[in-house]
Order: structure tokens, then C-alpha cells, then sequence
């Protein structure tokens, strides 16, 4: 799996509107809803909500990686975010979170959810990498640099 399997240029988001949590669980939904033809915003802001419950999806470093799982998907899908500000995502290190990736799965795809996970912390784990994220300009700039730093893998 590469994330060009699972993301494209049109599920990237220079800079979020939102300044709360749910607020970017609610543009991240949005964001992927078209890529998944039975799910609603709703549905999707409930998955990532249900997620989140158990422990924040912010891992630290500016990260988070809200996902989850849905019936009826039929492939992995996956949108990124920025928010230069910054947002209190109840992250591990208590730092604003500026960087997120979001994925839905299909219920019965474990396995590559859990290597799109793999995939995606392994990508913000190099901190040059985050830094040119929150440096770039455009959502193409932003795509060309994942994708770039994914065929490094």
C-alpha cells in the first residue's frame, strides 16, 4: 500500500477552518464524505467521535491521525489537513496539534487499517518532513511533497 492509494490531491486541506475538535472532526467528515457513497457527514463525525472516546487520536509532535471504521466502505480512504494555529486536540504532549491525516476503513479491513496507520506515522515521524508540511503553500505542494516522501519507503 502506498498513500497514493489512498489519498489524493482533492482530500487535502491547506488550512482547516475549524479551531475546536469536534470542529475538525465535523471538516475532516466532510472532506472524505464524497469518497464513500453510503456514509453521511454525520455518520463519519460519529465514527471519528466514537474513536476519539477511547483515546486521542493526537499522538504528539503537532500529529493526529483521527480514523476509524465503517461498514459498507469499500477501500481505505484518507484526507490530510493542516492548521497553522493549531488545535487543542487533547494531544499526548499537551501541544497544539497542526498536522492531521484522517482515515476510514472498511469493518472488515484490520489488516489495512492498520498498515495505512503504519504508513501514515511512519511519513510524520522525520521532523524536516513536518516542517516542510506546515511551510508549504498549496494543497498540490502539499500532495506532491506526501507523495514524495512516500516513494522514499
Amino acid at each position: 500500500m502506498t498513500i497514493t492509494d489512498i489519498l489524493s490531491a482533492d482530500r487535502v486541506i491547506p488550512e482547516l477552518t475549524a479551531t475546536t475538535k469536534d470542529g475538525v472532526l465535523e471538516e475532516l467528515a466532510s472532506l472524505l464524505v464524497a469518497q464513500i457513497p453510503q456514509a453521511t457527514p454525520d455518520r463519519l463525525v460519529a465514527v471519528l467521535r466514537e474513536r476519539e472516546r477511547l483515546n486521542s487520536t493526537a499522538i504528539g509532535d503537532g500529529i493526529a491521525i483521527p480514523h476509524g471504521r465503517l461498514s459498507g466502505t469499500k477501500s481505505v480512504v484518507a484526507g490530510f489537513a493542516r492548521s497553522h494555529a493549531g488545535v487543542d486536540f487533547d494531544s499526548v504532549d499537551r501541544q497544539p496539534t497542526r498536522l492531521f491525516f484522517v482515515l476510514i476503513a472498511p469493518d472488515d479491513a484490520a489488516a489495512m487499517h492498520l498498515k495505512a496507520l503504519a504508513r501514515i506515522s511512519r511519513l510524520l515521524k522525520d521532523k524536516a518532513f513536518r516542517e516542510q508540511l506546515l511551510a508549504l503553500k498549496t494543497r498540490e505542494e502539499l500532495y506532491d511533497a506526501i507523495v514524495a516522501e512516500d516513494a522514499k519507503f
